[in-house]
């Protein structure tokens, strides 16, 4: 079966348009309720949300379906998405749901939902409930209606929580951070956590009016960031997303780090830690998970350095199953979402800065200085739109002209030709040592798609 509703990371849309419509969301979550109830008698539900004005219309009609049929609710009010998976896990609910579009405009929403051990749930579970959804509701009676309340210290468990992850024997006092939160969901936990870490804290990005959530703010819009770094002359900038589960970092000079960076700092300094202490590295950190689309250069990198290093598809949720499947702990994308599992059981933007902060305080060292070693490959993409019943995949000429390209490249670059997921287009990208060898190369495989 293939699933009708659940994408890549839940339920995803624009507000007022099916799926993400108030009546929709009642049917939802009444069907996951009844899910649920199959094994368990009365279940109980954590709901968070970001700061999207949608957010109460979808958070009420929510909480009635889930009620309906029969399982109680707790709300946590705006909080992160890994602040929900925290939560359920830490408060023994039976599921945790996050209303939220993530890096999306204000205009759209989504629900996603984590299972009771703080982890993204299976196909198999979407498409069990997307079968429920085709059935006719079936109500709790009066006696046995779900309840409601409200936890009105979510957001405060969870700063500890993050806190938690940061060594006891480092402080940031003395560091000046700036932090955006994109007028999201962390924008008051994340302020917090660095200043009780010890950090002056410059808030950007932390006034959500319901409209303005990711707009020209957070991690899909550094140069607000970048900005603001230099006119507060700060030592670093952190800049989330509207759900707070992915980040970029930028320095004293300007300079923005991305999510393939990043993952490589926080990997060495697991490496080095374990060996100053006169120890080898388990299992768990035989290796780290990129995606396809992770920059080469650091693939080599962490290679040089002893890790096993594995291609998943783009999306945390797949770097994560392959994370799963091979028992390591380190894993992301370059877009800024990191895993680290013996910190948390999914993506979260705060804790990832805290373990790049955390090399960083621990070494004495700047980020550029961890990176030394390490020179991003040029990466060139053109996006090639398709002609109606154009079928790539059996273009003989590309096939040819990819393994020629490849083999000019040898260790040197990579190449990658995939569909875009929602638009007619094959994405054709080349990485390469130096810019030139990119864009010409990439042009030449562009040109036996336009010419096919």
């Amino acid at each position: 079966m293939t699933r009708q509703y659940f994408g890549t990371d839940g339920i995803r849309g624009t507000v007022g348009q099916s799926p993400i419509t108030p009546d929709f969301v009642l049917k939802l979550a009444h069907a996951v309720g009844r899910v649920l109830k199959r094994n368990e008698a009365h279940p109980t539900v954590l709901i968070g949300k970001d700061t999207r004005i949608s957010g109460y219309m979808l958070e009420s009609a929510m909480e009635s379906g889930f009620n309906s049929a029969g399982v109680d609710v707790v709300l946590l009010g705006p909080v992160p998405t890994p602040a929900v998976a925290y939560l359920t896990r830490a408060q023994r609910a039976s599921l945790g749901v996050v209303i939220s579009a993530s890096h999306n405009p204000f205009d759209d929403n989504g629900i996603k939902f984590f299972s009771a051990q703080g982890t993204k749930l299976s196909d198999a579970w979407e498409l069990d409930v997307e079968a429920v959804l085709e059935e006719p509701p079936v109500w709790a009676n009066a006696a046995e209606l779900g309840k409601a309340r409200r936890l009105d210290d979510a957001a405060g468990r969870y700063i500890e929580f993050c806190k938690s992850t940061f060594p006891n024997d480092l402080t940031l006092k003395g560091m000046r951070i700036v932090i955006d939160g994109a007028h999201g969901a962390a924008y008051q936990i994340a302020p917090k956590v660095f200043h009780e870490l010890g950090a002056e804290v410059v808030a950007i990005g932390c006034s959500p009016d319901g409209l303005n959530i990711n707009h020209q703010v957070g991690a899909t819009h550094p140069q607000a960031l970048v900005d603001a770094v230099k006119a507060h002359r700060a030592d670093l900038g952190v800049a989330l997303d509207g759900d707070a589960d992915r980040l970029q970092l930028v320095d004293a000079h300007g300079r923005l780090f991305n999510g393939d960076e990043l993952l490589y700092i926080i990997a060495q300094e697991r490496l080095l830690r374990m060996r100053s202490r006169g120890l080898e590295p388990g299992p768990e950190l035989a290796g780290v998970v990129g995606t396809l689309m992770t920059n080469m250069a650091v693939e080599l990198a962490l290679k040089q350095s002893g890790f096993e290093f594995v291609r998943a598809k783009v999306g945390d949720r797949y770097v994560l199953e392959e994370l799963e499947k091979r028992g390591w702990l380190l894993g992301g994308e370059g877009s800024g979402h990191l895993l680290a599992l013996d910190r948390h059981t999914t993506g979260d933007g705060l804790i990832s800065a805290l373990q790049v902060l955390q090399a960083s305080v621990r070494s004495g060292r700047s980020l550029a200085d961890l990176l030394s070693g390490v020179t991003l490959f040029p990466q060139t993409m053109i996006n090639v739109r398709l002609r109606p019943g154009q079928d790539w995949k059996s273009n003989a000429r590309l096939a040819s002209e990819v393994a020629k390209v490849e083999s000019e490249l040898g260790q040197t670059g990579r190449v990658l030709v995939r569909p875009s997921g929602t638009e007619p287009l094959v994405r054709v990208m080349v990485e390469a040592r130096d810019a030139t060898t990119a864009k010409a190369m990439a042009q030449r495989l562009a040109r036996t798609l336009e010419t096919d």
